[in-house]
């Protein structure tokens, strides 16, 4: 992850989406340069989309000379560049990390796991395809896993920073409009299921539970791909 999320944008035309446009228009620089920003939004960006969605062969063969994956997601509408998974060296030297890993607190762990099922259980309702939340049914999230008063208390008591880690982190969005504090809501970006997945999930599971039995302090989990 590289940068925020920049704010969505309504299309004013159905052709801005459209990926038969003709070649000689289209601009891979617009799309590498926008994806090494951060994650890319079909809603919020149509224009760079379009562009991304009709150049997808070119892009992956410019951006692996980098050492770099590009994962397009056109079902969700959401694109972004990962690290390639690392290799031995063969004769040359390694190539350095242009995507960072970022170490992950206890608390912001916990507030992605499960934001991650959240999302889960929202995709098997009929909610358009969007989860919403407020920040006291996030504060309600984190109080249930916790029945122990004072540790409960202690991460309560700064569950707005851990928020605002995430929203750094682009897995969440600030809905415009908000008045912030105790009535703030937010978006749950579906970019979250391409980082935390069911493997992800597992391990932090495991972890918790070491950490509930020896009630010790929790060391920040394993990093984000």
């Amino acid at each position: 992850m590289t940068a925020l999320l920049p704010e969505a944008t309504s299309s004013t035309s159905s052709s801005t989406t459209s990926p038969t446009s003709p070649r000689a228009e289209l601009s891979l620089p617009l799309v590498v340069t926008s994806l090494m920003r951060g994650v890319v939004y079909r809603e919020a960006a149509p224009e760079v989309w379009r562009h991304l969605v009709a150049l997808q062969p070119d892009l992956r063969d410019h951006v692996a000379t980098m050492g770099l994956v590009a994962v397009v997601d056109e079902a969700e509408g959401y694109a972004f560049l990962r690290q390639r998974p690392e290799e031995p060296a063969e004769g040359g030297p390694a190539i350095p990390r242009l995507v960072a890993r970022r170490s992950l607190s206890y608390p912001v762990s916990l507030l992605l796991a499960l934001l991650r099922r959240r999302l889960a259980v929202a995709d098997t309702g009929d909610t358009g395809g969007r989860l919403v939340l407020s920040r006291l049914e996030i504060v309600d999230l984190v109080a249930d896993l916790l029945p122990d008063p004072g540790r409960r208390n202690r991460l309560l008591e700064q569950v707005d920073g851990h928020i605002a880690k995430v929203v750094e982190l682009g897995f969440l969005r600030r809905m415009p409009g908000g008045a912030g504090g105790s009535d703030g809501r937010f978006e749950v970006r579906r970019v979250l299921k391409a980082f935390v997945d069911a493997q992800w999930l597992a391990d932090f599971d495991t972890k918790l539970a070491e950490y509930a039995a020896t009630q010790q302090t929790q060391p920040a989990v394993e990093d984000l791909p």
